[in-house]
């Protein structure tokens, strides 16, 4: 076959792949406020904070204390 009739097959592939990492993640905290992120926010980090970026973009760290509930969106 010709590397231009791959070409296309293969980036589509690749595509789909990326596009399946992404893991939507409902942050609570203990106070009733809610984040939406992008991905699955790092665990505890040595300090006591949770770090992640939320849907717009903007980092976040949190103590974890403050934090109740970690879930995937529904």
């Amino acid at each position: 076959m010709n590397v231009k009739n791959l070409a296309l097959p293969l980036a589509v592939a690749a595509f789909l792949a990326l596009g399946g990492c992404a893991t939507p993640t409902v942050v609570t905290l203990q106070n009733g406020t809610q984040y939406l992120t992008k991905d699955i926010p790092k665990t505890k980090t040595s300090d006591g904070f949770y770090e992640f970026v939320d849907i717009s973009g903007k980092k976040i760290r949190v103590k974890a204390d403050d934090v109740a509930t970690v879930r995937q969106e529904d």
